[in-house]
């Protein structure tokens, strides 16, 4: 699974280690990706969906329909 969100599109940043000597090495920061069923009402049947936690919360607030809408209108299959 990539870490990739389906609505929000939050990918990996970049970054570095930096040790107590001061030597850099690459890392780097996933978002905290969930998968995650919902029931979609319009179409009768579960769709699941690769969501960030703070995109799970947009979910919850703006509604399962509402979010497909804003995947699909992104360009992503559902």
């Amino acid at each position: 699974m990539s870490a990739r969100c389906q609505l929000t599109g939050a990918r990996p940043g970049f970054g570095n280690r930096i040790s107590h000597s001061h030597r850099r090495t690459s890392r780097r920061f996933d978002p905290n990706i969930q998968r995650k069923r919902y029931w979609l009402p319009s179409e009768g049947r579960y769709v699941r969906l690769s969501l960030s936690a703070r995109a799970i919360k947009t979910v919850d607030g703006i509604g399962v329909e509402a979010a497909v809408a804003r995947i699909r209108a992104r360009g992503e299959k559902v």
